[in-house]
């Protein structure tokens, strides 16, 4: 039992690292378009990309394609 636990502790902790560089990523990539178009957006919820989504042919291409990949539908 303690090894099992062990074992999806390790999973858990490198999924996570992988998430969060996945996401510091994509935040450089849009950080510029989102302080222009969206900076008074509060994060959650899906606003960030929804504001985003919204100004989407006036991103920088880096942006557009982190915005795309993470629009639902």
């Amino acid at each position: 039992m303690r090894i099992a636990f062990s074992v999806l502790f390790l999973a858990t902790q490198l999924a996570a690292n992988t998430a969060l560089a996945q996401t510091a990523a994509e935040r450089e990539a849009c950080q510029a378009d989102f302080e222009k178009f969206c900076k008074g957006v509060e994060p959650g919820g899906g606003r960030v990309v929804k504001c985003l989504s919204d100004h989407l042919s006036e991103l920088t291409p880096a942006c557009q394609k982190v915005v795309k990949a993470n629009s639902p539908g």
